[in-house]
């Protein structure tokens, strides 16, 4: 059995979420980084790992996987830890508020980021509508799963955060975290945990990088590869 794993990677993209949990689980693995500035997550070695050409990817001794929430789950429950077990009576409604961040949240964030993707014809009226609907969906999580205690629900959730209060770039005006008390005092949460310090380290995050984001200031051999892909 492989006693590590190989994270692909690009700084504050997806792969964030990934490296949370391997911090949080303290198991051993090696990072590729996949640079962006040369479009390789485009390159037909990627794809051969990822089709959708997306990051991350992740190496594991049972493949390689790819797709944030399936790589998070798949993870919890290889080492027993961060996720109910799949006979826990608490299973079930973990699993509606992962999916539900991985359907419904995650890809919300793509649609504003990448408005011209999803309406070419009108992405400033899609952007603005989508910033009213995330903004409910907030209002949902902020009343949803307990996000306190450890899960990977915390590692998926936060760089969620995290990115609403970064991008698009000169367009965050309307993202005000202290809106939602709850969410506000989980990124508080976890801007001191181990793992948040550890990710920091490695990819320039800054200080206090859930609750008050900073512009990413990645390591010198990432620096071509700031630019936000989920």
């Amino acid at each position: 059995m492989m006693t590590h794993y190989r994270l692909h990677y690009a700084p504050d993209n997806a792969s964030l979420c990934v490296r949370l949990t391997l911090e949080e689980l303290g198991v051993p693995y090696d990072t590729v980084l996949v640079d962006r500035s040369k479009s390789a997550q485009r390159d037909p070695a990627y794809l051969a790992l990822n089709p959708n050409g997306l990051i991350p990817v992740l190496e594991t001794p049972d493949g390689v996987m790819f797709e944030t929430g399936a790589i998070l789950l798949w993870l919890a429950d290889r080492h027993g830890a961060l996720a109910p077990d799949p006979q826990s009576a608490d299973r079930a409604d973990f699993l509606k508020w992962l999916f539900w961040v991985a359907n419904t949240l995650h890809p919300a964030l793509r649609m504003l980021f990448y408005p011209e993707k999803f309406s070419p014809d009108h992405p400033t009226a899609f952007r603005d509508a989508t910033k009213v609907r995330i903004a409910g969906l907030l209002d949902i999580l902020a009343d949803g799963p307990h996000l306190m205690a450890p899960s990977i629900l915390q590692t998926y959730v936060a760089p969620l955060l995290r990115w609403l209060a970064l991008y698009p770039v000169n367009d965050t005006a309307w993202f005000d975290l202290s809106k939602w008390p709850v969410l506000f005092d989980f990124c508080t949460m976890m801007d001191d945990r181990p793992a948040t310090l550890a990710a920091m380290q490695a990819e320039g995050l800054g200080p206090t990088p859930f609750s008050n984001r900073h512009t990413l200031i990645p390591p010198k051999e990432a620096h071509s590869n700031v630019s936000l892909c989920l």
